[in-house]
């Protein structure tokens, strides 16, 4: 299953994208919306996916963005395995009380650590609540690429709740695999030149393809 990452500016432009769509996640980090714009794109009859990374918003801002989404009916909250320990506690305490999985992710610009390194950081998620854990990390060479599918190995993985993805152009293969080796979706831009990650590829060639290796 493809999920296709939207970065929120306008409202109105969300909804028509959506309209398209039977997953996605909506980018609210450099968002400025009310509570009823949130509630409008929250109460579709979607599969959404509620995410606002650190960093552009204010914590507080932050916060209140995922709760009000997950109120409204987000499907998924994806959350930083590295917030702050109450910042957590109070989204997937918020997220079990509303039927919302929790999808606690792991984001390394730089590079990918080793499999053993990896497996940690996916232990940790489910330690900490995950029902799906998510590692992105840029791909530099070759054997970050197989450090990144060991995740598929784990015990996890057969129960669709580990998403192991490469960020770069280098690891655009993993985008196309994850779901071939049990990710429950991958994700992509709308359209070209729509990325949200270096490396996204967009909804229809990843499409085109998938349906090449799906037969």
């Amino acid at each position: 299953m493809i999920c296709v990452s939207l970065e929120v500016s306008n409202v109105s432009d969300s909804l028509k994208k959506l309209k398209a769509l039977d997953l996605a996640e909506l980018r609210l980090d450099k968002a400025s919306l009310t509570g009823a714009e949130i509630k409008q794109l929250f109460s579709l009859p979607l599969d959404l996916i509620v995410t606002c990374r650190p960093g552009f918003l204010s914590e507080e801002d932050r916060k209140q963005y995922l709760l009000e989404a997950i109120c409204y009916g987000a499907k998924y909250v994806d959350l930083e395995i590295e917030s702050p320990v109450a910042f957590k506690q109070d989204i997937i305490s918020l997220a079990r009380n509303k039927g919302c999985l929790v999808i606690l992710s792991y984001h390394n610009y730089q590079e990918t650590p080793s499999a053993i390194e990896l497996n940690r950081t996916v232990r940790k998620c489910f330690q900490e609540g995950a029902d799906i854990a998510k590692i992105a990390c840029q791909v530099n060479s070759g054997p970050d690429i197989i450090s990144l599918f060991s995740l598929y190995s784990l015990e996890e993985a057969a129960a669709g709740k580990i998403i192991s993805l490469g960020m770069g152009q280098k690891g655009k293969i993993t985008r196309v695999a994850a779901p071939l080796l049990g990710a429950p979706f991958t994700y992509a831009s709308f359209k070209p030149g729509s990325e949200t990650a270096e490396g996204q590829l967009d909804r229809k060639s990843l499409k085109t393809i998938l349906k090449y290796f799906e037969g």
